[in-house]
């Protein structure tokens, strides 16, 4: 079977989706997970968009050893010559080039006519042909594009040096026939077609992203680009674990696969999920949380006879292997490294302590501690972000006939512990209330959501906050089974992180891409 290459792009087009700001140990956590999921190549950022997208992918650029890194350029100068410092210290780097094509792009952002889109892009591939042995092109919006201009951007592209070209359906406005029949359309008529290869990246705007990705596959594509979870720019993008399944389960009708190791789709799944801030939906294909559901009594029965009968799947495939181990406040040290071993996490000693005191904090408040405490409890806090202040105690009084009240003991770095009371219009507001005076930041509450993580009266619950200070804006996460404190740890958070980005040399200014 010929092999398909996965680029992932959750890090760049990822990272697009509103409300999403990694920075930069967040990025390279991710990209060492990819690395270890075995994506083909990685797309790390845009280094032209600000220093600090550019510092970003480089340290990914370092980090990363078994996988192409890839930094987006606009056709121009300056742009290649930022992804050139971004990607100076990658062991196996690529430009990925891009200018708009089809008419509606023409006419209404480039204001130029064909040939100077030919003549701006042959340009662009050849300057970068000068520092880049890859070099990936992408003719923006190309699903809406001719089909006969297409093909000569194609064999224009393949003149000037290019490796890969990319078709991407930029605002998800293919269906699976169009959309494959333009692939089928390249492979016949461009010249030298057979000396690269055909990329899709698909967006999920009508909902038919995995769908034009396998139909582009079916008509000769040899990459597929996406993200983990399918997030990305408005509807998000084709979701990489639905394609390598698809193409695994159904094996005898595509003929191809991926290099990808399934077993850590899962793992992937939940760290993007927890940096993003992005719940992935229950009835998500593949790794929602009721993928592997079954309620119907029909379809239990089923089950119990043969798995088979309603699974297509096992969920050992993607690494939700599930454990006999069972976790409670009298286990020990060891049991509980074993556990983490189990669950795929890799610690240090120290890392370990950490992680143990914590555990038997939680264990104090659960009769039983699952898989998903375990996980929620230790990526919490996956980055290291310097703790400027830290919640020391919490105390809220609420009646529905008075005004909640909170009072909030907060640890400020180098200062001691400062006490704070306010009121506020409900138990969450009277503690951001007083956090907000005891660290006198003006900061604007962005976003707030709570899910829970595990089932139960006494589940994990998990709140995640966005807090915006001028143009600045960070994300901050909290767990607890008492979703108040949940919801001071995440405020605290993301305050630490707002301070930290401000004191970070340059700040993401985001940009609508392919």
């Amino acid at each position: 079977m010929r092999k398909i290459y996965i680029f992932d792009t959750t890090l760049r087009d990822g990272e697009q989706s509103p409300g999403v700001n990694l920075n930069m140990k967040e990025k390279v956590e991710i990209a060492l997970q990819l690395e270890k999921l075995g994506v083909d190549r990685i797309e790390a950022g845009f280094p032209a968009a600000s220093p600090g997208d550019l510092a970003g992918v480089s340290a990914v650029a370092r980090a990363v050893k078994n996988a192409t890194v890839i930094g987006l350029s606009r056709s121009r100068t300056q742009d290649i010559d930022a992804v050139r410092e971004a990607l100076k210290d990658a062991q196996d780097p690529c430009i990925h080039l891009f200018l708009a094509t089809s008419p509606i792009h023409r006419k209404h952002k480039l204001r130029m006519e064909k040939e100077q889109v030919l003549e701006a892009a042959e340009a662009a591939i050849r300057y970068a042909k000068q520092y880049f042995s890859k070099i990936e092109f992408s003719p923006e919006d190309a699903g809406r594009t001719e089909l006969d201009f297409l093909c000569q951007v194609t064999e224009m592209a393949i003149r000037a040096g290019a490796t890969v070209v990319n078709i991407p359906d930029t605002v998800g406005y293919m269906t699976p026939s169009e959309f494959g029949n333009i692939f089928k359309t390249l492979k016949q008529n461009v010249t030298g077609i057979e000396n690269i290869q055909l990329s899709a990246h698909c967006h999920d705007d009508l909902g038919m992203a995995t769908a034009n990705a396998l139909a582009a596959i079916e008509n000769g594509a040899e990459q597929v680009e996406g993200t983990i979870n399918g997030i990305g720019e408005r509807a998000g993008n084709t979701a990489l674990e639905e394609v390598a399944l698809a193409l695994a389960t159904r094996a005898g009708f595509y003929g191809a696969h991926t290099t990808l190791n399934l077993k850590e789709i899962a793992k992937t799944s939940r760290l993007v999920s927890k940096l993003t801030g992005m719940v992935v939906p229950g009835n998500k294909a593949i790794v929602g949380a009721n993928a592997f559901a079954h309620e119907s009594g029909i379809h239990q029965d089923g089950m119990l006879k043969e798995k088979t009968t309603y699974e297509i799947i096992s969920p050992e495939t993607i690494g939700l292997v599930e454990s006999k181990l069972v976790l409670g406040k009298h286990s020990g040290r060891h049991a509980f490294r074993e556990k983490l071993i189990d669950l795929g996490y890799d610690l240090g000693e120290d890392a370990v302590n950490a992680a143990f005191g914590k555990f038997k904090d939680l264990a104090d408040r659960k009769k039983n501690v699952s898989d998903e405490d375990i996980r929620a409890m230790l990526e919490e806090k996956l980055i290291d972000t310097p703790e400027v202040y830290t919640l020391e105690k919490l105390q809220v009084s609420y009646g529905n006939q008075s005004v909640p009240h909170a009072t909030v003991s907060i640890r400020v770095a180098g200062k001691g512990v400062s006490e704070q009371n306010a009121e506020g219009n409900g138990s969450v507001d009277a503690i951001y209330n007083a956090i907000d005076g005891l660290t006198s930041e003006a900061v604007e509450l962005e976003d707030y959501s709570i899910k829970s993580v595990t089932q139960g009266k006494d589940a994990l619950g998990e709140v995640h906050v966005v807090l915006k200070q001028g143009e600045v804006s960070a994300q901050g996460r909290g767990v607890s089974t008492d979703i108040l404190e949940a919801s001071a740890r995440a405020y605290i958070d993301a305050l630490n992180r707002l301070i930290d980005k401000r004191q970070s040399p340059g700040r993401r200014d985001k940009m609508s891409l392919i």
